[in-house]
């Protein structure tokens, strides 16, 4: 009985594939980066100083209310700090990439280059 349980452990383990490297999971991935909106949000924030809502409305092409939800995400998670101040009567909301924001934005790309160079069968590209 020990021969058989032994030769299926040997066998699933021959079955395994042998990784020489930790390839990253798609799970590992930021959730809250990953959605569309709130990577284009953190992204426009990582090449400007800081957007105002209607900027960035107009720049990612959304309604007010998705953007406000995402906004909000990010706020709440601390990658983006927001402002709100009047020039004039006119209220301005304006949006800036926190030091913890743009960390999140750097690892969630690092680990999307290593999932494509993982893909793509690494660093040669398999093209």
């Amino acid at each position: 009985m020990a021969k058989s349980n032994t030769a299926r452990i040997t066998s699933a383990a021959a079955e395994r594939p042998v990784k020489t490297k930790r390839q990253p999971a798609p799970a590992d991935l930021d959730r809250l980066i990953h959605e569309r909106v709130r990577l284009a949000i953190v992204s426009a924030l990582a090449v400007r100083e800081s957007l105002t809502f209607n900027e960035l409305k107009a720049l990612l092409k959304t309604s007010d209310g998705n953007l406000s939800v995402h906004a909000r995400k990010l706020e709440d998670a601390e990658y983006i700090t927001c402002d709100k101040s009047f020039e004039g009567r006119v209220p301005k909301t304006e949006y800036r990439l926190t030091a913890l924001g743009r960390r999140a934005l750097e690892r969630y790309l690092d680990h999307m280059e290593a999932l494509i160079r993982a893909t793509r069968g690494g660093a040669g590209g398999g093209r």
